[in-house]
């Protein structure tokens, strides 16, 4: 998994034909600014879903029931288990 990615081939920069260079450099401005929106945006996001109390609290009937069968499954068992060894 930890393969290395190739090495970036590196190009001579052209001026895009039509655009002047502050128009190049305003929509790269622009780029950078929409960019660091999105990883906030992003950040966010993870932050919200990875927030287990969160979770917790608005799916509280679907865990609870969760919890309830889980007990008696190891309840079930346990009790079998106990029976089997009094025999």
């Amino acid at each position: 998994m930890n393969e290395r990615l190739p090495a970036p081939r590196t190009q001579a920069v052209r001026p895009a034909p039509g655009r002047s260079s502050d128009q190049i450099r305003a929509d790269i401005e622009r780029t950078r600014e929409e960019l660091g929106t999105s990883v906030e945006q992003l950040r966010w996001k993870v932050t919200e879903l990875t927030d287990w109390r969160r979770q917790l609290h608005e799916h509280k009937r679907t865990v609870m029931v969760g919890v309830g069968i889980a007990g008696f499954v190891v309840g079930g068992g346990l009790a079998a288990f106990a029976s089997r060894r009094r025999r």
